[in-house]
């Protein structure tokens, strides 16, 4: 499948939820017993400690079936859907490159046009750490599939409303 054809019928929904003990393995749950797939999850605690924001994307079709379920979940506060024109969704990657000297210069190249950041450098490799929009990541991606990845790791989506609209 294309990137562009998943990211068209991706949704991110925002959940704020109490802050207790297994919330987010009792969401999780309500994708796994039904055998529907999670594109990500992230969740964090907010700026109020009593509660969490849980950030889930996956395909549009799945989310729209298990949103009812997880509305019935005690623990849940609110859900808001996060539509790309009034939110900011935001992802990270970190990607450790094999580099000797001169491939060294052309990743730190790259990673300069991606605003990325150099976050450790060894005698043979690089970590780089970006942030952004999946394209903007997949793009970075693409470019590194010419070097030798040795480890990637990507945090899964988060995203808030723009203006002055809270889940609170």
């Amino acid at each position: 499948m294309l990137v562009e054809e998943s990211i068209m019928r991706q949704i991110v929904l925002s959940l704020l939820v109490d802050n207790n003990p297994g919330v987010l393995a009792r969401v999780a749950a309500l994708f796994s017993r039904r055998g529907y797939n999670i594109d990500s999850i992230t969740a964090g605690i907010t700026n109020d400690p009593k509660y969490t924001r849980i950030t889930v994307s996956g395909d549009n079709q799945i989310l729209e079936q298990i949103r009812n379920q997880i509305a019935k979940l005690v623990e849940v506060r609110k859900i808001v859907e996060l539509e790309n024109s009034h939110s900011v969704c935001r992802e990270l990657v970190l990607v450790k490159v094999m580099a000797d000297k001169k491939e060294k210069q052309e990743i730190i190249a790259i990673a300069d046009i991606f605003r990325a950041k150099v976050v450790d450098v060894a005698a043979n490799s690089l970590m780089i750490e970006l942030t952004g929009n999946q394209n903007k990541l997949d793009a970075f991606l693409n470019l590194m599939a010419d070097f030798e990845v040795l480890e990637m790791v990507r945090t899964g989506i988060t995203g808030l409303g723009r203006g002055v609209s809270t889940l609170n």
